[in-house]
């Protein structure tokens, strides 16, 4: 008997014994997929209608599914050359930019009429503020340093305390708040207005974080009700303490009277214009760089009087006399070296015998019921003193 070859035995197999079949394909999820639309296939073939939302299990089912299809724009895309019925036809597909806008069943993006910034159903009334403070960096921050350190101490020491805000008639220039945290100066307080039957101005608010801002009288006063609270002033003229010494005081010093030797014409042609300081070094040390220090008006100083004082509290010392002489305190602005802006507080205008007789009479404790008129030049006993 002649051997048969491998082609013969193969092709010689009436029942298919020899043919091998794979048991267990590999399903990915596209076959996943293809397989599960074409049971909603089936169903419209057999039914002429697409599943519904019925009380059938299955039928509610291959509702579910092709909602789910229609709802997935990959799926969709997928699927399309098996749509035997038409059933995804009228799914758009998202591909581009122009198909987003194309999509705007709302008419959100389709107008250049009106946009999100377009305001609707406020009454007609409603006036929108001609103009928003926010804040900015100060750029003269250095010139206002000083007060917050100064108030910040008050603070530590109970000069001054954190109380209720209750009006905006509190809020007035020099005065000191916080809000939302922060320490604010109010360091001008432009020309009052009327705006609807209200008083209203504008305010130069410098922040202690080195901001400033140009909000106006009451919306400041809003925004303390709602976050802020008032530092509390404290009476400078009131001696009690004075000669009280704490951990942060010296027990003598120096108070000196200095004059200005500056040719700038601002400063010749004020008259009686003096600094009135306190020192716990040396006078003479303590001016050594006058010409670079805008505190001396960047000028050399001639020393016209120094008295030399002991347990005396030198911040309460110095801020009696500064508040005695405030309506008659220098108002101008010196540039430094680097070009900043500087605004001395320690000089003033007032002869050199009533500035003697002030420092006599807070030494003696006799300051309190005086005050000083600018205008004579002369200091005043209160009446009810």
């Amino acid at each position: 008997m002649d051997r048969l070859s491998l082609d013969e035995i193969l092709d010689n197999d009436p029942f298919g014994l020899l043919e091998v079949k794979v048991k267990n394909p590999i399903i990915t999820a596209d076959d996943r997929l293809i397989a599960s639309f074409e049971e909603v296939n089936d169903f419209y073939e057999k039914n002429g209608y697409e599943p519904k939302k019925s009380t059938d299990i299955n039928e509610r089912r291959l509702y579910s599914r092709l909602e789910g299809i229609r709802l997935n724009p990959d799926k969709v895309k997928a699927l399309i050359e098996y749509d035997r019925f038409d059933l995804l036809k009228n799914i758009k597909i998202t591909t581009s930019i122009d198909d987003i806008f194309e999509e705007d069943p709302l008419g959100l993006l389709g107008s250049d009429e009106e946009d999100i910034f377009t305001l609707k159903n406020i009454p007609k009334t409603t006036s929108m503020p001609e103009y928003v403070a926010s804040r900015k960096p100060c750029k003269e921050f250095n010139k206002y340093e000083e007060l917050f350190i100064r108030c910040q101490h008050d603070l530590k020491k109970g000069k001054r305390k954190l109380i209720k805000f209750q009006n905006e008639q509190q809020i007035r220039k020099g005065h000191y708040f916080v809000l939302k945290g922060v320490l604010l100066y109010v360091a001008e307080v432009e020309k009052t207005f009327i705006k609807d039957g209200k008083k209203n101005a504008r305010l130069k608010l410098i922040f202690e974080n080195g901001t400033y801002s140009d909000m106006l009288l009451r919306s400041l006063s809003a925004e303390l009700y709602k976050h802020g609270k008032r530092v509390s002033e404290y009476d400078e003229t009131k001696i009690d303490g004075l000669f009280q010494v704490d951990e942060d005081d010296k027990k003598n010093g120096y108070i000196y009277i200095l004059k200005s030797l500056s040719n700038d014409d601002r400063i010749l042609t004020k008259k009686h214009l003096y600094k009135i300081g306190f020192s716990t070094t040396k006078v003479d040390v303590r001016i050594k760089n006058a010409t670079q220090d805008p505190t001396y008006l960047m000028a050399d100083v001639e020393v016209v009087s120094i008295f030399e004082v002991y347990n005396v509290n030198p911040y309460k010392l110095e801020q009696l006399i500064h508040k005695f002489f405030s309506n008659s305190c220098l108002d101008i602005d010196i540039v430094d070296a680097k070009g900043f802006i500087h605004k001395p507080r320690e000089w003033f205008i007032a002869p050199l015998k009533v500035i003697n007789e002030v420092i006599r009479l807070i030494v003696n404790g006799e300051i309190v019921g005086y005050r000083y008129n600018a205008e004579s030049e002369m200091i005043i006993k209160e009446k009810n003193a």
